[in-house]
């Protein structure tokens, strides 16, 4: 049986004041103009229009907008310190082996080299292991290709934030 109420996050972030609401959606996605498209587009009466408005902003996001979001994220294997999201999501690097880390270390500062931004993957879910080959694969392509793999990476993230906020009770 599905409910046509709207969650009680959601709810809740449809009657924030709009700095509030702003500042919310900017701790899911550090683009402000990712977070101005949601923001413009309050309220919402279930999730699923929330995540349709996340995808569509997500899609319609300039190079410079992508390279704000993934300022926002950091490197895999190096959660920031005190920040329970970036460690929640990067779990599957908290058991690594030092070998790995170090791996990922490397790949991490490759990457960044080579793109000049971060190495962003939706690491939810994911093994160390997963995100090496995933970083290892992706060192091989142009930077456009990657360029769209980020988009779909950052929307994989910015959907998991979302869910998490609009369900908060």
């Amino acid at each position: 049986m599905t409910s046509t109420s709207t969650p009680p996050g959601l709810a809740r972030f449809n009657a924030l004041e709009e700095h509030a609401a702003f500042a919310a959606l900017h701790e899911v996605c550090a683009s402000t103009a990712w977070a101005e498209r949601l923001l413009a587009a309050r309220p919402y009466a279930t999730a699923d229009e929330l995540y349709a408005a996340s995808d569509t902003a997500t899609a319609e996001l300039t190079a410079g907008d992508l390279a704000e979001a993934m300022a926002g994220h950091p490197p895999i294997g190096r959660p920031r310190p005190g920040d329970p999201t970036s460690a929640r999501e990067q779990r599957g690097m908290a058991g690594a082996s030092d070998r790995l880390k170090a791996e990922m270390l490397e790949l991490n500062l490759a990457y960044q080299e080579k793109f000049g931004h971060v190495f962003l993957i939706c690491a939810t879910g994911r093994t160390g292991e997963q995100m090496r080959d995933a970083a290892v694969e992706r060192l091989g392509n142009p930077p456009e290709r990657e360029r769209e793999i980020i988009r779909t990476e950052l929307g994989r993230i910015n959907r998991i934030r979302l869910a998490r906020f609009a369900d908060e009770d």
